[in-house]
């Protein structure tokens, strides 16, 4: 077993350092390499392998199987910030004549298009992709299954027609694009479409003998942008902090936040999960993991990051089948988080006080409801009930002088000032719903008015 840390407490990292060596144990990996980032950067790695004095380390490559599925999804992002594409665009006006283009981009990226899940045979992930040199060969005849936008479907050939869209409006090859617009500008030089040494070799382990078996290393053709990649532990955790944090040079941070929201309700019986755009969502312990899993014949991979606790964590393993990497890694980013909470940054005063949005804070009236409106950071504005679970959502300001919502119930809806003739404040319209400096307040344009006589109790 190796390992190298930086900054982990001893108990912390003997508690990484067993959960992996119990995974590469019970799952009968050949060998298992696992790392941790925190608040931007790796700070753990360790690994167990088979073969004594032959482990592996943070730059050995493994095949990351669908977390390929995120690095096209990131480049498909590019094409939409530059303004080349809309996401709800129909795939037929920027690649005509699939045969399935009647689907958006956005329910490609979010496996909502109806596609099937694979290619027709043989088995994609095992031959050659030169047995599919066109799209048609990769859709098949009955390539789709379900309404578009109905539920969510995992479908492998929906990448390969977002990786052949990043190739028809690039006008390069997905890999070349990849290299260009990904690997290069956030340093991931050891993150490749075909494998550079040090690489692990792909196994398969029998189900009932510790006995091994190769696994063939196919190229996939189109299938690529669904997963073709090796990586390393390390080059994870950095495309891990991107995937927090986003950066300029790629994806904005609310570019990257975008890849990280639901994009369609989970599958049945998978509420504790859903899916992104390219990126896999799951609920555990409490928090919020953002990522995506990989397999591919001979390799398992893992890869989430909790962005709240600025966690993340990656495991790898070249084995078919064995160990739940996915799991590994979740539980990697709990182990980190529990025993070492994130600091919270000290509070600070606002740089500069608007005097004018200082005056709308305070409790408002929703009917009888009480919210609070508080000022935030870069003249934001946060709206939440101070009773109970009610609505409530952070909003930014618009050039109209008013104010958009950003999430919660609100998300996308106007909040507007209202005011009297002579300038001061009437009430707030959200909606449509009317919030009030007193509970039913008569003067406050109140929807159906305000009973004339007034609050009254109950006489005896």
């Amino acid at each position: 077993m190796t390992s190298r840390t930086e900054e982990l407490l001893p108990g912390t990292q003997r508690a990484l350092l067993h959960r992996i060596a119990r995974a590469q144990t019970e799952g009968r990996a050949p060998s298992l390499v696992a790392a941790v980032a925190r608040e931007g950067r790796m700070v753990w790695t360790g690994s167990r392998s088979c073969v004594d004095g032959h482990a592996p380390d943070a730059d050995t490559q493994y095949r990351i199987g669908s977390i390929t599925k995120t690095f096209t999804a990131v480049l498909v992002l590019r094409l939409r910030d530059e303004g080349l594409l809309d996401l709800d665009d129909l795939l037929e006006k920027h690649l005509p004549d699939t045969g399935v283009g009647e689907v958006t981009i956005a329910q490609l990226l979010g496996h909502s298009a109806g596609l099937a899940a694979e290619s027709p045979a043989p088995w994609w992930e095992r031959t050659p992709g030169t047995l599919r040199p066109e799209l048609a060969d990769v859709l098949g005849e009955r390539p789709v299954l379900h309404p578009a936008g109905r539920l969510h479907h995992y479908s492998n050939p929906g990448f390969t027609l977002l990786g052949s869209l990043v190739e028809a409006m690039r006008g390069a090859s997905w890999e070349e694009v990849l290299r260009r617009e990904i690997l290069e500008p956030l340093s991931l030089d050891r993150t490749s479409a075909q494998p550079v040494a040090p690489h692990a070799g792909g196994w398969a382990v029998h189900p009932w003998a510790d006995a091994m078996l190769p696994e063939p290393a196919e190229d996939l053709g189109l299938m690529a942008p669904a997963g073709q990649l090796w990586s390393t532990a390390a080059d994870l955790c950095r495309f891990a902090v991107f995937l927090a944090e986003g950066d300029e040079k790629v994806l904005s941070a609310a570019s990257v936040q975008e890849l990280r929201t639901p994009s369609v309700p989970p599958e049945a019986g998978q509420w504790d999960g859903g899916y992104g755009l390219g990126t896999q969502l799951a609920r555990r312990g409490g928090r919020t993991l953002v990522g995506h899993t990989g397999s591919l014949p001979g390799f398992l991979a893992g890869l989430w990051v909790c962005v709240e606790d600025g966690v993340a964590a990656v495991a790898l393993a070249n084995v078919t089948s064995g160990p739940l990497v996915g799991a590994v890694a979740a539980d990697l980013v709990s182990i980190v988080a529990d025993a070492e909470p994130r600091i919270p940054e000290p509070w600070r005063p606002l740089p500069e006080v608007d005097q004018a949005l200082l005056g709308l804070t305070g409790p408002w009236y929703w009917g009888a409801n009480t919210f609070g409106l508080k000022l935030a950071a870069d003249r934001g504005l946060e709206l939440h009930p101070l009773r109970g679970n009610g609505r409530g959502s952070r909003f930014v300001v618009q050039p109209d002088g008013s104010w958009k919502g950003l999430d919660g119930y609100y998300v996308g809806e106007t909040l507007r000032v209202m005011r009297r003739p002579d300038g001061s404040v009437s009430h707030l319209d959200l909606g449509s719903f009317v919030f009030t400096r007193e509970p039913y307040d008569p003067e406050g344009d109140v929807p159906g008015g305000v009973d004339k006589e007034g609050w009254r109790g109950l006489p005896s």
